[in-house]
């Protein structure tokens, strides 16, 4: 198994706060990948996994606004490297984008190493029955998370490597919240009369150490890969790792 990872310079051409700033950045994806017919029809296909996850940009500012004139970055991470070798180009080709301007992409590859732990950088979002997202308030039960993020992660498997796997317990050994109330990603949509309505998604940040065993490492693996839980193209679910390269 490995993991393609694209860092992005970005120049910033208007003030852009953090509460609008998943939007920025998801949305810039999306024009980018309309560029390309093959990325494009990907995009426009709902209900199937885009199989990428990005994180926000950084270095966050204390005032929690990336300001006008100011370079930053943000990571987007793939299994699929034909999918990043085609974003990488269209994401080089100077988009007139009223937010900012991707200056420079590099790329890098990661091979499969053994991770032992994993930390959400932006929120982890799960749906938890009639469309309500996972929170400790709404529901509290732990295991049932577990669960979710566990078959999530199972079912990308199966989707991106065509194999079945076989897990003997839950990828998860332990798992701590580290928020102390839900963390929202927000965006918007145009209504039927061409509104902008906004709206969001709740999730949380976790630590996670998964089990050692070689099903559940493979899981671990794959949310560093394209993200935990749902929403990843909206920016839901990057992670970093720590771990034992080999």
């Amino acid at each position: 198994m490995k993991y393609y990872e694209l860092t992005c310079t970005a120049y910033i051409k208007k003030d852009i706060t953090f509460k609008d700033s998943f939007e920025v950045i998801s949305k810039y994806i999306s024009f980018s990948m309309a560029q390309n017919k093959e990325l494009k029809e990907l995009h426009d296909k709902e209900r199937v996994y885009k199989y990428y996850a990005f994180g926000n940009f950084y270095p966050i500012e204390k005032e929690r606004v990336y300001k006008k004139g100011n370079s930053y970055q943000f990571r987007l991470r793939s299994p699929n490297e034909s999918f990043i070798d085609k974003l990488s180009q269209t994401l080089r080709q100077n988009i007139d984008n009223p937010n900012f301007l991707t200056v420079e992409v590099s790329k890098r590859t990661v091979k499969q190493f053994f991770v032992t732990e994993l930390y959400s950088v932006t929120p982890v979002v799960v749906t938890s029955g009639k469309r309500l997202f996972w929170t400790i308030e709404r529901d509290g039960d732990i295991i049932k998370l577990q669960r979710l993020l566990d078959e999530n992660l199972e079912k990308k498997y199966f989707d991106f490597y065509g194999e079945k796997l076989d897990p003997k317990q839950n990828f998860i050994q332990l798992l701590e919240i580290k928020n102390q109330k839900p963390q929202r990603i927000w965006t918007s949509k145009e209504d039927k009369n061409k509104k902008k309505v906004s709206f969001h998604f709740i999730g949380n940040k976790f630590r996670i150490i998964p089990n050692e065993d070689a099903v559940s490492q493979k899981l671990a693996f794959l949310a560093l890969s394209c993200g935990m839980g749902e929403k990843n193209s909206f920016g839901g679910g990057f992670c970093l790792g720590k771990g034992l390269r080999l």
